[in-house]
């Protein structure tokens, strides 16, 4: 042992003995003393492999008490990177909760969380953190990250994976592509990290079951025929389309594009074909989308328009919008005119400088090939075609993101309308209760530095909708209801019902009237109770989110599309969760599905009863609703107040004075 080494050894162990011996009141300062050493030992292998030992004796010392790191059970995998990339002391609590739980993982006692937990948690964390476990960072994460930081990072992961290894997440990893694949998001940069990661660092083996299904990934966003893999590049492969003949062309589209309709993830290659195809076989284009019966006939009517928006927008660096470009087509958008039109003026804006710098900002690599405007033309494709896949980013904007949605679904040529108008004056004007709110005259939203993994579309709309909702709320708050009551109606459109019910009182910070408000709930959306009436459009609800403990976590908006039975006859409900992922663990075995379970790409569905237990808002016909009211069992009611009271309502007070809904 060098005598360096020896040096931060004894430090460390001063320190730590000074920590354990502290005061209440002293605690706090031998606490920082204790992750400046941490820091230090944290740099090095050796050091690393010292904290490692101590982990479980450090956890035991009362080191996370008070922190979000107190209970190993409300660990979230997905909230790794951002607390790495933060910094000191943030990254070193961080750093020691992920010792501390590969202690547990090889532990034989189970004081805080299980072997088999604490295991699962750590293969989840390495497959949220790839970039870390290669040592290949994306550029947002090198540009946040000081070299310092990205050593002690880099330290831990390399780490982990000598104790735990990469083989063993093989299956993760595939399933996790899977999963982000079948949501279709719209922003699809998670996916190819992944599978960028997996192509670039693992010996994949065709023979193997696992590293089959993950090369099929890679061949999807990378070379998905034969004729691809034999050239370097797109421009390559474009030069060897034209030595095909009618047959072999026809052959080669519809292999390219069968792993694009079956991801939802589009090649570099595949714009080369339809490029090529637009010069020379223009009716083999349909071919080359494998659109469904539906989409052709539109292809017959708009082609073209079609082959315009192919020309102006899609590019070797511009392709992603291509799946979007098939499903506007398979959803007869162009037929309407208003959508028509709208897009045809779309591409005659000149766009705001501020604005066309969002645009860019928010490509993972911008292209000076490509302009701000095919951005934004193709993110409108790729919004309008999957209006299910839109997120809210790193951002608390679930409200707008929610809004883009519904009116992605039901009132296309306005979202395309709202686009325009921001994208050429950077300004939008919505009006509530008689008042213009102008956003370019609001003091700031919810968001104060918005995050940009967003799609253009996203981009551009979110900064103006987030000061309008912010400022829509703070007009409506002080009536003694939720002020959502008024907002989501005027917000986003005349399909939203009147009737409104909250659980939740906003001036007593109370549940009031749980019971009544589940029996409502139940009469108003439940088909078996509601006289077998189906929702037609969106209902915006409000939703406690909860940690895999159950705890309560925060509000969040979501969007109840469908209530009916899956194939197993449970009845469930089926739902928009507009926060970049529709996969969580909110306790109770309430696990929110993807697939699997008869949901469309973008949806996630529970059990109605779940779904039922998180919900503290909605909107309802309340005409029709009230008759029901006696149809509901009230054993059904019981058991949903029994997983609320067991979750997030442990953080409140609970009243039983009824309310008139």
């Amino acid at each position: 042992m060098t005598t360096t080494l020896k040096r931060g050894y004894d430090n460390f162990n001063e320190c730590f003995e000074e920590f354990k011996s502290a005061s209440e009141l002293t605690k706090k300062e031998k606490a920082q003393k204790l992750i400046s050493q941490i820091d230090i030992l944290s740099k090095t292998r050796e050091g690393l492999k010292h904290l490692y030992n101590k982990s479980l004796e450090i956890e035991s010392a009362g080191f996370f008490a008070d922190t979000a790191w107190h209970d190993p059970e409300k660990l979230a995998p997905v909230l790794v990177k951002g607390t790495l990339t933060a910094g000191s002391p943030t990254a070193t609590y961080e750093i020691m909760s992920e010792l501390r739980m590969l202690a547990h993982s090889k532990a034989d006692t189970e004081p805080e969380i299980s072997k088999e937990d604490a295991g699962a948690y750590l293969e989840e964390v390495l497959v949220h953190n790839l970039e870390f476990a290669f040592q290949e960072l994306t550029e947002e994460t090198r540009t946040i990250m000081n070299p310092q930081e990205v050593k002690r990072v880099y330290n831990l992961f390399s780490f982990l994976v000598k104790e735990t290894g990469l083989q063993g997440i093989k299956d993760k990893l595939s399933e996790e592509i899977q999963l982000i694949c079948e949501q279709r998001p719209v922003v699809t940069r998670k996916a190819r990290e992944i599978i960028h990661m997996v192509s670039c660092k693992m010996e994949l083996n065709p023979e193997d079951e696992a590293d089959k299904q993950l090369l099929y990934y890679v061949h999807a966003v990378n070379s998905p025929t034969s004729l691809s893999r034999q050239h370097a590049d797109p421009e390559g492969y474009a030069e060897a389309l034209k030595q095909l003949n009618d047959l072999e062309l026809l052959e080669e589209a519809e292999k390219l594009a069968a792993p694009m309709r079956a991801t939802g993830l589009v090649t570099p290659f595949t714009s080369a074909m339809l490029l090529h195809l637009t010069e020379v076989q223009p009716d083999l284009i349909p071919k080359a989308l494998l659109l469904n019966k539906r989409g052709q006939a539109e292809w017959s009517k708009h082609k073209e328009l079609v082959i315009k928006l192919i020309g102006e927008v899609v590019s070797i660096d511009s392709f992603q919008c291509i799946y979007g470009l098939a499903r506007v087509l398979e959803k007869s958008l162009l037929s309407r005119n208003a959508v028509k039109a709208s897009l045809n003026n779309l591409r005659m804006i000149s766009i705001n400088s501020q604005v066309e710098k969002r645009i860019l900002k928010c490509q993972t690599k911008p292209r000076k090939t490509v302009t701000a405007k095919q951005y934004l033309l193709a993110a409108t494709l790729r919004v309008l075609g999957q209006p299910l896949g839109i997120g809210q980013g790193n951002n608390s904007t679930c409200q707008s993101a929610r809004g883009i949605s519904m009116w992605s679904q039901h009132s296309p040529a306005k979202l395309i309308n709202m686009i325009i108008t921001v994208a050429a004056q950077n300004n939008l004007i919505l009006r509530f209760e008689n008042i213009d709110l102008e956003s370019n005259k609001l003091t700031k939203g919810l968001v104060d530095k918005l995050d940009y993994n967003l799609d253009a579309v996203s981009a551009v709309l979110v900064p103006h909708l987030d000061k309008i909702y912010n400022e829509m709320m703070r007009l409506a708050s002080g009536r003694g209801e939720d002020p959502h009551k008024w907002v989501n109606p005027a917000l986003y459109g005349h399909w939203i019902q009147i009737g409104f019910a909250s659980a939740y009182s906003y001036l007593t910070n109370a549940i009031q009237d749980f019971k009544g408000f589940v029996r409502l709930f139940y009469a108003a959306l439940h088909p078996e109770y509601n006289g077998g009436r189906e929702i037609v459009y969106p209902n915006p609800l409000g939703i406690f989110v909860t940690s895999r403990a159950g705890a309560m976590i925060g509000f969040h908006a979501v969007s109840l599309l469908h209530v009916g039975k899956d194939d197993d006859g449970v009845m469930r409900a089926y739902f928009l969760n507009p926060n970049n992922e529709g996969r969580q663990d909110w306790g109770q075995g309430i696990k929110p599905s993807v697939y699997g379970h008869g949901e469309k790409h973008g949806v996630s569905s529970l059990p109605f009863q779940q779904f039922a237990a998180r919900v503290y808002a909605f909107h309802f016909n309340s005409l029709e609703t009230m008759a029901h009211l006696d149809s509901v069992p009230n054993e059904e009611i019981e058991k949903v107040e029994k997983l609320a009271r067991g979750s997030w309502g442990k953080s409140y007070i609970w009243s039983e004075l009824k309310k008139q809904w």
